[in-house]
């Protein structure tokens, strides 16, 4: 196809079925499957992710995104007695936040809502922002008091509650700051004794931070894909990662962004050739014929048909090699979404 080809909403549809969304992690995380193909040869192998060193070479650079999952989903009470789900999505300041709710369309400016596990702590509906409210909090809503009342905000995707288990493993083994509303899923298969046997290999680990927000799951709904206005996510670029990721691609090393949060905070900070370091807000939008100029390779899951994830990912390897590559992942029935298999792409 063209390089110029305008795609539709309609491009990234296929057919998956339902016994491949993974409801549960795998029984240890470096045990997912792992799918690696070669963007310029066409080979594809079929492995397992304890085994990723094999597909890495020293003085590689791999980035990881290491925003903290919160308890973002909350139960609060009416004054009519109704019960309300909300769903903290991106703080705005100490006291406020912009949230989605079951009932956000039914909700008032000036409304007080009480929360069903605490009634010490309330909500102030202040106004409603797009498909958000701005809620303000009659008091921090630190990580301990998250923890007491609030839950691990699994997928829409996952059909079930979010157990013990999860408040483990929805959760990076690196994550250490931020407050994300969801997790930086392609890093859910590392853990502390792969990593540093990487390192040790030569592996160049370095972090950045992007609070993924709910907006991540958020659907496309025109079939013209420049009218989809994407979400906003804040994330910090450190000085010292930033300048290990120039010095490495100066040096004709291999950037390799673990996750595609990783990737939106490299391509939105990419300027004139080299990555600058800050803090900021990002809502790029990122789809074929998009050409991705900040790495050389990625970690990635396997992602929701028609989402802006599958979108990103095609821009990066090309939108017929993907598309074919998860036809494939269908036929060896891979594992996919938060909770499934991996894929590695270089």
């Amino acid at each position: 196809m063209p390089g110029n080809r305008k795609y539709t909403l309609d491009d990234f549809n296929f057919e998956l079925p339902e016994d491949l969304i993974a409801q549960h992690p795998a029984g240890l995380r470096e045990q997912s499957r792992l799918l690696v193909f070669d963007r310029n040869t066409g080979k594809i192998d079929h492995s397992f992710f304890y085994k990723i060193g094999e597909y890495l070479k020293p003085g590689d650079i791999l980035i990881l995104n290491n925003a903290r999952v919160i308890p973002a989903r909350l139960y609060f009470k009416r004054q009519s007695g109704g019960l309300v789900e909300i769903l903290l999505n991106r703080k705005l300041s100490e006291n406020k936040w912009l949230a989605i709710s079951n009932r956000t369309k039914r909700l008032k400016s000036g409304e007080v809502l009480e929360s069903n596990a605490d009634s010490d702590i309330a909500f102030k509906v202040i106004s409603r922002v797009g498909d958000n409210l701005e809620i303000e909090s009659n008091t921090e809503l630190s990580e301990e008091v998250l923890l007491r009342i609030g839950e691990v905000p699994l997928p829409p995707y996952i059909k079930r509650e979010s157990g013990k288990t999860d408040i483990e493993r929805y959760q990076t083994v690196y994550s250490e700051t931020g407050i994300a509303a969801a997790a930086p899923t392609a890093g859910l298969h590392f853990t502390d004794d792969l990593l540093n046997q990487l390192e040790q290999t030569g592996i160049v680990i370095v972090r950045l931070t992007l609070n993924v927000s709910w907006g991540t799951f958020k659907p496309v709904r025109d079939n013209e894909l420049e009218k989809h206005q994407m979400h906003i996510e804040d994330f910090n670029l450190p000085k010292k990662t930033a300048d290990i990721i120039n010095t490495a691609r100066d040096e004709g090393r291999r950037i390799i962004a673990v996750g595609t949060t990783s990737l939106r905070v490299l391509e939105s900070t990419f300027k004139n050739g080299r990555n600058v370091a800050g803090t900021g807000e990002t809502d790029i939008f990122i789809y074929p014929p998009y050409n991705i100029k900040s790495i050389d390779a990625m970690i990635t899951n396997f992602h929701t048909p028609r989402s802006t994830l599958l979108m990103l990912v095609s821009a990066f390897a090309g939108y017929e090699k993907i598309m074919k590559l998860y036809k494939t992942a269908v036929e060896e029935k891979y594992r996919f979404f938060s909770y499934g298999d991996a894929m590695f792409i270089s």
